[in-house]
């Protein structure tokens, strides 16, 4: 069961102005790694009918930017005289200490859409979580939209506190965004669903006779019926006994 759009509490967020500033980059390779203990991270601007950059960013005003921008929200990238209007693509991080090591910005025409993928924030609290007879699955994390990059939103909360019994479910389709903003992903798909409350004791007590049932079936598998070996001997007895015996003749 899916509830109606205008009782789900969705709230959109819209772009907000990011500023970063950049410098041209003439280390490359291996020898950006020098810039990283610098705390400078590398990174290159690409985009359509655009000519690739190499340019380098200060780590922690790249971090703070990212933090509010993500991934669709529009960043001013300045570099030297330019504003150059970007969005934040393919994030290198450290598996160690999780700071990027190289970034690329996908400079936008502000006239073009383009397609984003945005994320979903679910806020709230589930009346059927609250009252302890259900879940709440979260199962799409974001969406995929075409806009503008000027009308892109950062990010969607969805409120799931409208939802309050076992079943009831929140759909892409539910989600009411602008005009601007055109969504790509399935309409059917779930974003979030109530499904039944287990207990420990009772999935435990599943787990038990699923393992129970696994051994019952392999241990009639591993069965070999005894007859078997006595029927194939009663056969071959039962042949030899069936064969006539050769007429014998007598003389007198």
């Amino acid at each position: 069961m899916t509830l109606a759009v205008f009782t789900s509490k969705i709230h959109l967020y819209h772009m907000e102005k990011h500023i970063l500033k950049a410098v041209k980059r003439t280390l490359v390779g291996r020898k950006v790694s020098s810039l990283r203990k610098q705390g400078i991270t590398p990174a290159n601007i690409y985009g359509k009918n655009i000519k690739s950059a190499a340019v380098q960013v200060n780590v922690k005003d790249f971090i703070q930017v990212f933090k509010q921008a993500g991934e669709t929200g529009l960043v001013e990238l300045q570099l030297e005289d330019k504003k150059l209007p970007v969005l934040i693509h393919n994030i290198q991080v450290d598996p160690i200490t999780e700071e990027p090591l190289h970034v690329d910005f996908y400079q936008v025409n502000l006239k073009e859409k383009v397609n984003a993928a945005v994320k979903l924030d679910i806020i709230g609290e589930s009346v059927a979580v609250k009252d302890k007879i259900g879940v709440l699955l979260n199962l799409l994390s974001e969406l995929e939209v075409e806009a503008l990059p000027g009308d892109l939103p950062e990010k969607i909360n969805v409120d799931v506190s409208i939802l309050k019994a076992v079943g009831e479910t929140i759909k892409v389709k539910d989600l009411k965004l602008s005009d601007k903003v055109k969504i790509i992903t399935d309409g059917e798909l779930d974003v979030v669903k109530v499904v039944p409350l287990v207990s420990k004791e009772a999935e435990k007590m599943a787990q038990e006779e699923a393992a129970a049932a696994v051994q019952a079936e392999e241990a009639k598998e591993g069965e070999k019926p005894a007859e078997t070996k006595e029927e194939d001997g009663q056969k071959k007895t039962e042949e030899k006994t069936t064969e006539a015996p050769a007429d014998k003749q007598t003389s007198k």
